[in-house]
């Protein structure tokens, strides 16, 4: 077949375009993926550990940083920045006086934990907390969210010793039961042999 000129432009329109595609959708994209527990509960006037992990295809750089940052339950705002690690050295936030001296980093970059330490929980720390990380170039990234709920120690799940000591003790008593059974089969089957020699 044969092009014809005024073919020409579209032609190459076209082939550019295939081109591109094949040039840039070859490269890999890089990317953090960031991980937050969805929720958590922790009891009024106690520390609570705000558990952040990250996988990143790069090697940990110099320039790797963790951001956290708070949105308060209710508000329709901007959140706020209450820490910034980087550098090897912790940033606290002075912009939020609620968080002053309570957030203290617990992480290891290294390790590839982001994780921070909020004391002296109080209801207002109710709200959204998320965690960002950054190392360069892996710099995409959709920060982890993370829901937290400040309550009464009443309020908190609670472990039901007798559940537990029920569960123990029922799975002892299994054990023996299985033993003795294993044992009688075994005894019948050797009083067979004896009868039929």
């Amino acid at each position: 077949m044969e092009i014809r000129l005024r073919d020409v432009p579209h032609f190459y329109v076209v082939f550019f375009g295939y081109a591109l595609v094949l040039l840039f959708g070859t490269f890999p994209v890089t990317a953090i993926d960031v991980y937050t527990p969805a929720e958590l509960m922790v009891e009024n006037g106690t520390t609570g550990i705000l558990k952040c992990t990250f996988k990143s295809r790069e090697v940990i750089s110099s320039g790797a940083s963790v951001s956290w940052t708070f949105l308060a339950e209710g508000s329709e705002g901007s959140p706020i920045t209450i820490f910034h690690y980087s550098a090897g050295t912790a940033y606290p936030s002075n912009a939020s006086p609620q968080f002053k001296e309570r957030v203290q980093w617990i992480g290891d970059l290294n390790k590839k934990d982001a994780s921070i330490k909020l004391s002296k929980m109080q209801f207002g720390d109710n709200g959204t907390y998320s965690c960002d990380v950054k190392n360069p170039p892996d710099i995409e990234v959709m920060p982890a969210r993370l829901q937290l709920w400040v309550v009464m120690k009443e309020s908190l799940p609670q472990t039901n010793t007798a559940v537990i000591v029920g569960a123990v003790v029922g799975a002892i008593i299994g054990l023996i039961l299985i033993t003795v059974v294993a044992y009688l089969i075994i005894r019948m089957q050797e009083s067979k042999h004896d009868y039929e020699g």
